[in-house]
């Protein structure tokens, strides 16, 4: 069976937000390649060492919600996905950013490549 693009986004970024929701940043880091480019709201990184350090560094009770808006597949095995995501925390309002993600299939898994959060408004 061959799942379609965003079936192959949601199931990459179902694991990444179980992750994200557990306080577990190794492994929100785990769902991220080795030379992955990371941006979050705070200054890039590269690879999942600096995706562990910002997630070790997020509000614990964070959580994260999200929508797959859209999705692309720029090759046999990367697909790039435009998403919504809700971050809600425990004492203070929910953040709503935009998420673009590049997803690639490294091996037998799908990883993610790309990572670009911007604020929406």
């Amino acid at each position: 069976m061959t799942s379609t693009d965003a079936e192959i986004v949601r199931n990459v970024m179902d694991q990444w937000r179980s992750a994200v929701n557990a306080h577990d940043p190794d492994r929100v880091a785990s769902n991220f390649a080795d030379d992955a480019i990371f941006q979050g709201l705070r200054p890039y990184s590269v690879g999942p060492a600096g995706v562990a350090a910002y997630y070790e560094a997020a509000t614990v009770g964070m959580t994260a919600a999200y929508e797959v808006r859209e999705t692309r597949r720029l090759a046999d095995d990367v697909v790039l996905g435009y998403l919504s995501v809700d971050f809600a925390f425990p004492e203070r309002p929910t953040l709503s950013v935009n998420l673009g993600v590049i997803v690639r299939r490294i091996g037998d898994r799908w990883l993610i490549n790309h990572y670009q959060v911007s604020r929406l408004g």
